[in-house]
């Protein structure tokens, strides 16, 4: 056990840490961007999905979904910060050659603000899923019924927030921040775990910026398409030709 934690707490340990559980929180993001984009396919598309969520394995799911989410941002926070720290601490001149991959340094603002917008993000995570975890919910009248099965209506307060200027302007922000983690992490990741070699880097740095792009653009459309053509549950209803 103390040997594991010794090399767990070396500079290459901490490096695969923060690779390895970096790989899955890209998992993960790819996969919640898929179910963000339900909802521009429309209220019963999103809620079936959210609710299939909520009860998948009798509610397990999400419990233990959330628990290894937890223990992989922990890992991946704490990891990471270790290894800025030790970065900080390091002399210059070990900045000018890549210790893994080999060649030049490849320092971008993305490489530069890691720290910043890793725990920017975590704010934003800790935030965002508290609202609409305990935000209003059946109790409250938000309800609707998909297939005969009566849910949450979680696509009417996703819409509801997401026509507030402040709550999309602020989001659109962390999603940049985002976009640039993703960025330098990807192929940081590749690095960490031993996996990039100086002849492949180059194609590495060009497929994160090119997922780096993608993820932001795509978590930012959601609530920008919602704030300009998605009016909110209660004007929707009484827009020309529908009846109060």
């Amino acid at each position: 056990m103390s040997t594991f934690v010794a090399k767990a707490g070396s500079s290459l340990g901490k490096k695969f840490i923060t690779g390895i559980t970096g790989f899955g929180l890209f998992v993960f993001i790819v996969t919640h961007l898929g179910g963000n984009l339900l909802l521009l396919v429309g209220p019963d598309a999103f809620n079936a999905y959210a609710h299939y969520l909520h009860t998948a394995m009798h509610g397990w799911f999400l419990h233990m979904a959330r628990a290894g989410l937890s223990a992989f941002f922990l890992f991946h926070v704490v990891s990471g910060l270790a290894v800025y720290r030790d970065k900080l601490r390091a002399r210059p001149e070990r900045y000018e050659k890549m210790a893994d991959a080999g060649g030049t340094s490849r320092k971008t603002l993305s490489s530069r603000t890691m720290a910043f917008s890793g725990l920017v993000i975590l704010v934003f995570l800790v935030l965002h899923v508290a609202h609409f975890r305990f935000g209003p919910g059946l109790e409250q009248g938000y309800v609707t019924e998909v297939n005969g099965v009566e849910m949450r209506d979680l696509y009417r307060l996703v819409v509801e927030e997401f026509n507030k200027p402040v709550v999309v302007y602020a989001y659109v922000f962390v999603m940049l921040l985002m976009g640039m983690h993703v960025r330098h992490g990807f192929w940081s990741m590749f690095q960490s775990l031993g996996l990039a070699r100086p002849n492949t880097v180059p194609t590495l740095s060009g497929m994160g910026l090119v997922f780096g792009v993608v993820l932001a653009v795509g978590f930012m459309l959601v609530p920008l398409y919602i704030l300009y053509f998605i009016p909110p549950p209660s004007e929707a209803a009484l827009a020309p030709g529908v009846l109060p």
